[in-house]
């Protein structure tokens, strides 16, 4: 897959299940918990729409030839697809914008989310980025 090649239909169906149930967990809890509650609620959804899903999932770095845990994690990557980094912070910096895409291009992928739960509008706190 190319960078210019749209955005396969499944990733793009995982990603609206995604955000449908970010709104759905934020709608019941609202701003102000930990992101690890967040994380557990996120995936509780998804799988009650038996949506395959990795959560904490390694991710190695492949360095001069050599996969190396460098103890890196991505908090859920969805039918395969979409990577998912949860925040509940004041406010998303680049920083976490540079953390996501650094996992989708160490995991080989194109569509991710940045979702940022710690928003009094949970559509302000989700960010859609693409390799």
């Amino acid at each position: 897959m190319k960078k210019h090649d749209p955005i396969p239909q499944r990733a793009e169906a995982a990603a609206r299940i995604v955000v449908d149930a970010a709104y759905r967990v934020h709608s019941a809890l609202g701003p102000g918990l930990l992101e690890s509650v967040y994380e557990v609620c996120l995936c509780h959804e998804l799988r009650k729409q038996g949506i395959p899903f990795l959560a904490e999932q390694v991710l190695p770095v492949v360095y001069n030839g050599v996969r190396l845990d460098a103890g890196l994690r991505f908090d859920l990557l969805v039918d395969e697809s979409v990577v998912v980094e949860l925040k509940a912070v004041e406010k998303t910096l680049p920083i976490h914008e540079a953390q996501l895409l650094t996992y989708l291009k160490l995991a080989d992928k194109r569509l991710g989310l940045l979702i940022n739960f710690n928003v009094a509008c949970i559509k302000d706190g989700i960010k859609r980025m693409v390799l």
